[in-house]
């Protein structure tokens, strides 16, 4: 699954007790997550899309769902996760984001803080099987080298990754994706208008 170089299982209880579950060393909280769940939110009602379907791809212990679900009450979430440890505990779909298939593209695709964790091949592939799993809004983000460097608390970041250039991502999103900003990518041929100055060039 191209999870190097920590392996699979090293995604167990201990990880999540570390970065989830003690406050002390957590890298999120559920403030942060509810603030994030009304962005996203927020934007989908903004342009207009439709949400039906949701996919969290690498949803973690699922801190997005509830707030997800309120605003879009009649919508289904699917969470996708390699955690044999996480899907045990809270019924994900065991999947890398590469491997996943889907009859039924989702009109909003989350990927957060995921692809840093996968190496440059394996990434790459995940980028693209997200344009393929997405009809309208992706709302995306990956540790950067530049985040590293001036943004984030290392002393609560798992340091065990692939670092690299905000532009990496960029280059390979815009091959299925034109950029809004704030995250948010919206699939092309999407039958969605975004005024020009709100938009990434």
């Amino acid at each position: 699954m191209g999870l190097s170089p920590r392996a699979v299982d090293a995604f167990d209880r201990a990880y999540y007790e570390k970065y989830y579950f003690n406050a002390l060393t957590a890298v999120t909280s559920r403030q942060e997550t509810n603030a994030r769940a009304k962005l996203v939110t927020a934007y989908a009602g903004y342009i207009g899309a439709p949400v039906r379907r949701i996919l969290d791809a690498g949803c973690g212990t699922g801190m997005l769902r509830a707030p997800l679900l309120r605003a879009f009450p009649r919508a289904l979430y699917v969470g996708i996760e390699v955690s044999e440890y996480l899907c045990k505990r809270y019924g994900w779909v065991q999947s890398s984001i590469e491997d996943y298939k889907t009859a039924h593209p989702c009109d909003l695709v989350i990927c957060y803080d995921v692809l840093q964790y996968l190496d440059d091949r394996h990434a790459t592939r995940a980028i693209s099987a997200l344009g393929d799993s997405c009809l309208g809004i992706l709302y995306f983000t990956a540790l950067t080298s530049e985040d590293w460097a001036g943004n984030c608390d290392q002393r609560r970041t798992d340091s065990n990754v692939h670092l690299r250039m905000a532009a990496w991502y960029r280059t390979r999103l815009r091959r299925k994706f034109r950029e809004i900003g704030a995250g948010f990518w919206i699939r092309r041929g999407a039958p969605f208008v975004v005024w020009s100055l709100e938009s990434v060039n």
